[in-house]
């Protein structure tokens, strides 16, 4: 299991602000650290998908429980 070192919560937050507060909050993170993002917004999932690979890092993983993403994303 992959530590997780910082948590971002935007639940509720529509799009593009789930993307615009995940890139503010990696800017913090030393590469190789793993971010956990939850978030309602269902376009998330694409949004990150594509925001991860274009930016050079790795979504380790995703899931949804009760209408909530949950992304471990690793700083590249």
């Amino acid at each position: 299991m992959n530590p997780i070192h910082h948590h971002l919560d935007v639940k509720g937050m529509a799009c593009p602000m789930p993307i615009v507060k995940t890139k503010k909050a990696m800017k913090e993170l030393q590469s190789g650290q793993v971010l956990e993002v939850q978030a309602t917004d269902q376009g998330a999932l694409s949004d990150m998908m594509a925001w991860t690979k274009s930016g050079g890092h790795e979504l380790l993983q995703h899931t949804e429980d009760k209408g909530v993403l949950t992304f471990l994303i690793r700083k590249g």
